[in-house]
């Protein structure tokens, strides 16, 4: 039986996007592509959501975007991770990083 894929994590959705776009500059498709693809199928990112979130991430100057061919001659708007997106994705990193340990430890508590 297969695991049901579900939606990214409430709250990860930039993190997820800044580490995806640190790889190389991709579309919109093909991010959330590489989400599922990485997740293992696990995560799926919504088509609404993660337009919303590239419009967020651009206008905090943390990604830049520009129209480019696709691999099948389509025209999309590729994104590209800014310097200041490489420095909120070392933050974002390190927070996510703190929490986890945070809940790890809280779960390994036994009665």
């Amino acid at each position: 039986m297969t695991e049901p894929t579900t939606d990214v994590i409430q709250g990860t959705l930039d993190m997820l996007i800044l580490k995806t776009l640190s790889l190389e500059p991709m579309h919109g498709f093909g991010i959330a592509r590489r989400i599922e693809q990485i997740s293992r199928g696990v995560f799926k990112v919504n088509p609404g959501s993660l337009l919303v979130a590239l419009q967020r991430l651009e206008r905090a100057g943390w990604i830049d975007a520009e129209w480019r061919q696709t691999e099948n001659s389509r025209r999309a708007k590729f994104y590209s991770l800014t310097r200041a997106g490489e420095k909120q994705l070392d933050l974002e990193t390190a927070d996510w990083t703190r929490r986890v340990a945070a809940i790890t430890r809280l779960l390994k508590i036994e009665g």
